[in-house]
């Protein structure tokens, strides 16, 4: 099985964020890819306060000083490079992250998504 093209890199915003839709585990995954430069990280799109989308309307994302991701539901604020709650109701929490890498120019997924789970078109 090979790994999943999610996106053209220059489509996620720098300082921005950029909602997607995979399969993981064989069921349909919303998803969030975040910039900052050169730096993009892929995290489940759901907070962990309450298992919510983060976006305010489907793939409208709140961003702050183009490093922190908000939840558009109750203000927690996430830090784009390791996901990590660092000011509201789940502060000390995390966002999932999914794993992925940059290749000529595009946004992927890895195949294996940890021991067992595995991404599927």
């Amino acid at each position: 099985m090979a790994d999943i093209q999610l996106c053209a890199l220059d489509q996620v915003p720098n300082g921005g964020a950029l909602g997607l839709e995979a399969t993981l585990q064989g069921q349909p995954a919303a998803l969030i890819a975040v910039r900052w430069g050169e730096q993009v990280r892929v995290y489940r799109n759901r907070c962990p306060h309450f298992s919510i989308p983060l976006d305010y309307q489907p793939g409208l994302f709140c961003t702050y000083r183009n490093q922190l991701l908000m939840c558009a539901h109750h203000g927690a604020m996430f830090r784009f490079d390791n996901g990590d709650c660092i000011d509201g109701p789940c502060e000390g929490a995390r966002l999932d992250s999914v794993r992925a890498y940059q290749q000529d120019g595009s946004l992927w997924l890895a195949e294996i998504q940890g021991a067992n789970e595995k991404v599927h078109a």
